[in-house]
C-alpha cells in the first residue's frame, strides 16, 4: 500500500484530506471571505446572508457531484445575494455543477447554463441560459401569465 492509498476492507480508495480538515477550511473561508471574522462565532448568531454562505460551505465539505441549492436569496439584503451570486458563479467556473432554484430569475440565468421557467409548478419556457434571458415569455410567466393566458 502506497501513502497516498487506504485500504478499507478489501476495497482500496485514494487518500484524501478528512472532511473539516484545515486546507479545507482555508479553502472555504477562501470562497466565503466573509465568513472569517465570525469563525468562532455560533452559527445562530449569524446574519441571513452569513448563514446562507455557511450553509453552502457545508454543502461543499462534502464535496458533492451536484449541489442542490433552494432560494439562496431568500430574505437576503441585494449586496448578500450579490455575494453569494459571485460566489455560486465561481464554483461554476470553477467545475462544479449546481442546480438552482431562485425567483430571481435574471441573476440565476446570468450564472447559469441551462434554465427552466416554472408557472403554477409547471415548466413554461426552457432552453439555454442566454436564450432565456432575452425572452418575453420569461416576464410573462413571471407575472403568472403564459402565452395561452395571453391570448
Amino acid at each position: 500500500m502506497t501513502e497516498a492509498t487506504a485500504t478499507f476492507g478489501s476495497v482500496a480508495a485514494p487518500c484524501v484530506e478528512p472532511f473539516g480538515s484545515l486546507t479545507e477550511v482555508a479553502k472555504l473561508l477562501a470562497i466565503f471571505p466573509r465568513l472569517a471574522p465570525r469563525i468562532d462565532a455560533a452559527a445562530g448568531l449569524l446574519s441571513g446572508g452569513e448563514a446562507q454562505m455557511l450553509a453552502i460551505a457545508r454543502g461543499l465539505m462534502s464535496r458533492p457531484r451536484l449541489l442542490l441549492l433552494d432560494e439562496p436569496s431568500l430574505g437576503l439584503a441585494p449586496a448578500i445575494i450579490e455575494d453569494v451570486y459571485e460566489v455560486m458563479s465561481r464554483l461554476r467556473d470553477d467545475g462544479a455543477t449546481v442546480l438552482l432554484v431562485d425567483q430571481m430569475a435574471s441573476m440565476a440565468l446570468a450564472i447559469a447554463d441551462r434554465g427552466y421557467v416554472l408557472a403554477s409548478g409547471r415548466i413554461v419556457r426552457s432552453g439555454a441560459a442566454g436564450e432565456l434571458v432575452r425572452d418575453p415569455a420569461l416576464e410573462n410567466a413571471y407575472l403568472g401569465q403564459t402565452s395561452a393566458d395571453a391570448s
